[in-house]
Order: C-alpha cells, then sequence, then structure tokens
C-alpha cells in the first residue's frame, strides 16, 4: 500500500483511496460534515499527529533558514547571475 502526503483541501487524484486527517486541531470554518467532500479528509486522528513540544524545533529551524536565506541574499554582489 502506497502512502501519499496531500496538502489539506488540494483536489483528489484519480483513485486516491481515503484520506486521513494527522492535524492536532480541525480547520476553521469548516462543517464536519464538509470534510470529506471539500478534499480535507475522510478520517481524522489527532492523536498521530506531532505534540507541539515535538513540532517546535521544526518550527525554529524554518525561522531560522528564513533568516539565513535573507542573510545571504542581501550579501550577493549586484549584479551577479544567480
Amino acid at each position: 500500500m502506497a502512502i501519499r502526503i496531500v496538502r489539506l483541501g488540494t483536489e483528489r487524484v484519480e483513485d486516491e483511496g481515503v484520506r486521513i486527517g494527522t492535524v492536532r486541531r480541525r480547520t476553521r470554518g469548516v462543517s464536519k460534515a464538509k470534510f470529506a467532500s471539500d478534499h480535507w479528509y475522510d478520517g481524522w486522528y489527532p492523536n498521530l499527529s506531532p505534540s507541539a513540544e515535538t513540532m517546535q524545533p521544526g518550527l525554529h529551524a524554518a525561522t531560522l533558514a528564513g533568516g539565513i536565506v535573507q542573510a545571504c541574499a542581501s550579501q550577493a554582489a549586484p549584479g551577479s547571475a544567480d
């Protein structure tokens, strides 16, 4: 059985199968009855989602990486082709 990671709310592909939501909190503004029909997920298992403590290092790393990219871009020579 193949497993794919998809962005919540994206259109389904042919023969995709069941979508399992592993987010800690349901999406705001979407009624429970519309989660499957609006391409969110068919089943919701919040106990499979990472804890807030587990996510913190990743959130910090993304912020740090963005700062590194900005710092490198600001140090690039004017007129250089990247």
